[in-house]
């Protein structure tokens, strides 16, 4: 079955104007464009639509979608499987946050008693669930199953007081970072605040502390474009000089 552009909006709930910019960036082409210049779209095309809907639903950006989609061992029922658990992975998630509003609703009504640490595990676990789908993979590869599940039990255990100054922590050590990328010099002082800042927020979670593992840790921050991002997306260069400052000063 073809489908002129309109049609197609109307099945898929995506704007016309949301497909004409798919073909101008080459996400979504046309089958072939009809002799009064209208763009017609066939079965293949449809499919390719709900894929780039399904990726779309996992916040994922138009450029990433289409290297995806063109990647020529691109597996369609593989790509489902995939969609499938992230979905479900964010299902567990809202069920989390809902089972917390109503632990909540019940505490507010005096039916229930509830700890402050209580109060905030349902926002530990969504948090932890996000970093085991970003990275689960890569840090249990480097740092084993075991490690990493001891590291979210004790994200999991802190405290609202430990909670607050590891964001604080964060905080600071961003700050030191956007003053050392102006005087970049290794050997200063500031660059070895920048790594004892980085080893107390790391100490908020990781059962104990290895000059190696943290020195291996900074390096997976520039070799992966996920862990670049989260440092340079604040300030440019951040994730390299905050690399340098834990190789040279991890002992």
């Amino acid at each position: 079955m073809e489908y002129t552009i309109k049609k197609i909006a109307n099945l898929s709930g995506v704007s016309a104007r949301t497909l004409r910019f798919y073909d101008e960036i080459d996400l979504l082409k046309p089958a072939k464009v009809n002799s009064s210049g209208y763009r017609i779209y066939g079965q293949q095309e449809v499919n390719r639509l709900q894929q780039i809907l399904f990726y779309r639903e996992l916040d994922m950006k138009l450029e990433e979608i289409k290297e995806i989609l063109d990647n020529p061992d691109f597996n369609v029922e593989q790509a489902l499987m995939e969609h499938q658990e992230k979905l479900l992975a964010k299902r567990r998630e809202i069920d989390r946050l809902l089972a917390s509003v109503q632990q909540t609703m019940h505490y507010y009504k005096g039916e229930i008693d509830m700890t402050d640490q209580e109060k905030f595990t349902a926002f530990k676990e969504q948090k932890i669930a996000e970093n085991e789908s970003t990275y689960g993979e890569e840090i249990r590869e480097k740092y084993g199953k075991e490690t990493v599940e001891r590291s979210n039990q004790k994200y999991l255990n802190l405290t609202e007081e430990q909670m607050q100054e590891m964001t604080k922590t964060e905080t600071q050590l961003f700050e030191k970072i956007e003053m050392y990328l102006q005087q970049p010099e290794i050997e200063s002082d500031l660059a070895k605040e920048v790594y004892e800042l980085h080893k107390k927020w790391l100490s908020f979670t990781w059962p104990t502390y290895s000059a190696e593992a943290h020195k291996g840790l900074g390096m997976m921050y520039v070799a992966d474009e996920r862990f670049t991002a989260y440092y340079d997306d604040k300030h440019a260069g951040a994730a390299q000089a905050l690399n340098d400052a834990i190789q040279y000063h991890a002992k």
